[in-house]
């Protein structure tokens, strides 16, 4: 296996460094130089990605594990060959990811006096201690011309395992990232042909030629990384999220026993049955008079609960009605393009949407109406609005703003449809996944599956501590969270 490894050296007085070294790819690259998109480009100013798993320990011994593992990084690499690269630029200010097989970071890091209750704590409030499962702590992607575009890191816990990658936002977008993830642990599980392979091609609207200029010394982030915060992971179960749906587009369904409950079409076609919500498992129902049931919502069940999160953090942040403020939801644009891109392409496409309104307009209108700014923004941007993001970039090329400039902003990222539970490396799912202190400011969420799938969905909310504390304590949004244990 390609591998070289240093010298063994101490981390922290918590965490033990037991080796590091560098993992190259199993067979050399082949892919010429990736120029950096419109879509890319602006996040050299950001945070590396950093997001990992916990699972229980292996069932057969550590060093193993580490063997395995390493070898299976370096087998997934050669499917992803700039992961493996470094970024350059070149004589006129273009940025490149250059697949020379540089090779990446692997860290073997020990913390036995930690348990997986530790990380879980009964508060559902993220400790700090997680924050040390992650390498490449503070470095803004701009880096990538220097340091390696991945670092992996293991760390040993008293009963249980947690595998993390911090990568470059410049070079990876959640749907990348997640893709990667999941053909790591794949290869590990035994997998002998990858089920979803890379694209590569750059060759679409994203690719500019306009040069962005980076301040002299390199860019620096946009916000203040000693900012006290707080940090808890908000649950929300499928039948929670269910009825925060039907709330909002103002639904009822009446089952055929004559219950009132909530259901929901989760993007199935109007005539699909739906399925009842219960502790059993689900049983096929008859709608009331065996009408057939009609898909009459509008809103989806995320855009209800950002509009929850949106009213609640408002609220808790104390605005006059006449404070105007923002809620900025990521969005792959994948799709939204004409010619459309290869669902795995590799890189960022993404943008991000603001929606504005007013703190009066946010508390004095209902859920519905949140929840309608929200979703109107979201289904006008289309391809003309691509493209004119792209237009406005290259007339003004910058550095993405990533931060809470005015105290009234929320940042919604990642997403509930990514793979994160699909990464089981060979015995069983992870038990929680859990992120770095990666782009974290007052007011960024992340939006996590739940576990237990089905709809279900995790929020990592980051607070200023006085703000989190009034959120906890606010009745139209706990009344929807769900209280019980993260594993």
């Amino acid at each position: 296996m390609p591998c070289a490894e240093s010298v063994i050296m101490p981390s922290s007085p918590s965490f033990n460094m037991v080796s590091k070294c560098t993992i190259y790819p199993l067979q050399k690259s082949t892919i010429p130089d990736l120029k950096l998109s419109v879509s890319d480009l602006p996040m050299l100013s950001c945070h590396y990605i950093q997001k990992g798993c916990l699972f229980p320990l292996p069932p057969y011994p550590i060093p193993d594990f580490i063997l395995e593992l390493k070898q299976s990084l370096s087998t997934a690499l050669t499917h992803f060959p700039p992961l493996a690269g470094r970024l350059v630029t070149d004589s006129e200010g273009y940025v490149y990811i250059t697949c020379n097989d540089a090779g990446v970071d692997f860290l073997h890091v020990e913390a036995s006096h930690v348990s997986v209750k530790d990380v879980l704590p009964p508060n559902h409030h993220v400790p700090l201690i997680v924050k040390g499962f992650f390498t490449f702590d503070g470095i803004v992607s701009y880096e990538g011309h220097f340091k390696p575009i991945l670092a992996v890191q293991v760390t040993e816990l008293a009963d249980g395992v947690f595998v993390s990658c911090a990568v470059n936002h410049s070079v990876t977008d959640g749907t990348s990232f997640w893709n990667f993830f999941n053909t790591f642990a794949e290869v590990n599980k035994g997998v002998k042909k990858i089920s979803k392979q890379p694209d590569f091609t750059r060759n679409s609207v994203f690719i500019s030629p306009t040069v962005l200029k980076v301040p002299a010394g390199g860019p620096k982030v946009t916000f203040d990384v000693n900012a006290p915060l707080s940090e808890r992971i908000f649950m929300f179960s499928r039948e929670s999220i269910l009825k925060l749906k039907a709330k909002t587009n103002n639904q009822k369904w009446i089952l055929d026993n004559g219950d009132i409950n909530i259901v929901e079409l989760m993007s199935k076609k109007s005539n699909d049955s739906f399925t009842k919500i219960s502790d059993t498992k689900p049983t096929q129902l008859i709608f009331s008079r065996n009408e057939t049931a009609k898909r009459i919502a509008e809103i989806s069940s995320f855009q209800s609960l950002c509009a929850l999160l949106w009213r609640g953090v408002t609220r808790a942040r104390k605005f006059p009605d006449s404070k105007t403020t923002t809620f900025r939801m990521a969005v792959n644009c994948r799709h939204r393009v004409d010619p459309k891109l290869n669902s795995l392409y590799f890189g960022n496409a993404i943008q991000s949407i603001p929606t504005y309104a007013t703190a009066g307009e946010v508390l004095g209108n209902d859920l519905r109406w949140c929840a309608e700014q929200l979703n109107k923004n979201v289904l006008a941007y289309d391809d003309n609005k691509v493209k004119s993001y792209v237009e406005d970039w290259e007339r003004e090329p910058r550095l993405f703003p990533l931060g809470n400039f005015d105290g009234a902003m929320i940042t919604m990222g990642s997403s509930p449809r990514f793979p994160m539970y699909d990464n089981d490396f060979g015995w069983g799912k992870p038990i929680a996944v859990r992120s770095g202190r990666a782009n974290k400011f007052d007011g960024k969420i992340s939006a996590f599956p739940g576990r237990e799938g089905g709809g279900t969905v995790d929020l990592e909310v980051v607070l200023a501590p006085e703000t989190m504390a009034a959120l906890e304590s606010d009745q139209e949004f706990m009344q929807f969270v769900t209280v019980g244990k993260l594993m």
